[in-house]
């Protein structure tokens, strides 16, 4: 229940900021939070270019790093007077004001109280994780009763398609909603990610529509979607191409233990498609029990565990567990080797349904 509370305030945070950009009425106070970081500087780019005029940003507009940052240096920012402009805009980077020692966090608390109205002070939150201490109630108090927590999240799937398309527009070309899916679930489902893909694939192509054949031509895949194509190989049995996919991963300097990692959750997620078939449940139900945000994926494990059966599945996941001890406990064990070994076993065992 706490966790949907929170998420449904920081909906309300982020459609307020919005609002507030195209009505004029930007606060003094704001937390920017949460990884997509692509949207998080589209606003942060929207409030400058609302509350500071063209050529006066040197002036008005200030960036503090949190690592060097005191009380004292942010207090003097704070109360620099706007040069020709009704407003100034501070942003300081990656400082936990939660964390900070106890004779900072109450100067700040105390500064932050009684923020000028010519000010606009944004903590952004980028490299660290923003967590609210409510043990330090003044701190938390001053933060909700003056400032607005705002979560720049993971948009869902439907906004992306929708935001990708409008992207590839601006570009001249057109996609289709499938073709936009893959994309996701290629590149990952970050704008910040994604955006340079998307200008990559706008050059390439050559039609007015962007082509699934486009996509694969120039974009680079997570190594979630080039570990998934190696496992979905070798659950159609096409061992040439799981085994040209682990290599390329290998020439690229992929450590073994994280290609481990992916692939064990591969497994365990061909597992409960299998499962899903044999209920009678289909790609929702997937979908809901690993928090995917697409239908792709969960149509590609489905489409994959009907070529194997239960005890196969079983065996791929104990499989993985075991040969990742291995590598973390074994003296001297390769990581290569013992992947290679994993495939060729795999490859070779069970019989497909």
């Amino acid at each position: 229940m706490a966790k949907r509370n929170d998420k449904a305030a920081g909906q309300a945070a982020y459609r307020k900021l919005k609002q507030d950009l195209r009505q004029g009425t930007v606060g003094s106070l704001y937390l920017f939070h949460g990884e997509e970081a692509y949207l998080r500087d589209h606003y942060l780019d929207q409030m400058k270019a609302k509350l500071i005029p063209p050529g006066m940003e040197s002036f008005n507009y200030h960036r503090l790093a949190g690592k060097t940052l005191t009380a004292q240096r942010l207090a003097e920012t704070v109360d620099a007077l706007p040069m020709m402009s009704p407003r100034t805009l501070i942003v300081v980077q990656d400082y936990d004001l939660f964390k900070a020692p106890e004779g900072e966090r109450k100067a700040i608390t105390q500064l932050l109280e009684d923020l000028p109205e010519y000010c606009c002070l944004v903590f952004v939150y980028d490299t660290l994780a923003y967590k609210r201490d409510a043990r330090m109630k003044k701190l938390a108090g001053v933060l909700q009763d003056k400032g607005r927590e705002v979560p720049f999240l993971r948009q869902e799937t439907g906004d992306l398609v929708d935001w990708i398309g409008r992207r590839f527009r601006a570009l001249g070309h057109d996609i289709d909603t499938a073709d936009a899916q893959y994309l996701i679930f290629l590149c990952g489902d970050l704008m910040h990610g994604l955006i340079g893909e998307i200008e990559k694939i706008g050059a390439y192509a050559q039609g007015r529509r962007v082509t699934r054949q486009d996509i694969d031509a120039v974009a680079i895949p997570v190594i979630d979607a080039v570990v998934f194509q190696m496992t979905d190989a070798l659950s159609r049995r096409q061992t040439d191409k799981a085994f040209s996919v682990l290599t390329d991963l290998l020439r690229l300097q992929q450590a073994p233990i994280m290609i481990l990692a992916v692939l064990g959750k591969h497994f365990r997620q061909l597992y409960t498609a299998r499962v899903a078939l044999e209920s009678g449940k289909g790609s929702r139900w997937v979908m809901e029990l690993w928090g995917m945000r697409s239908p792709y994926p969960a149509d590609k494990l489905l489409e994959g565990a009907r070529h194997h059966d239960l005890a196969w599945c079983k065996t791929a996941m104990r499989r993985c567990a075991e040969t990742d001890l291995a590598m973390k406990s074994v003296a001297g064990a390769d990581g290569k080797d013992l992947l290679v070994s994993l495939l060729l076993e795999l490859s070779a065992g069970g019989a497909p349904c």
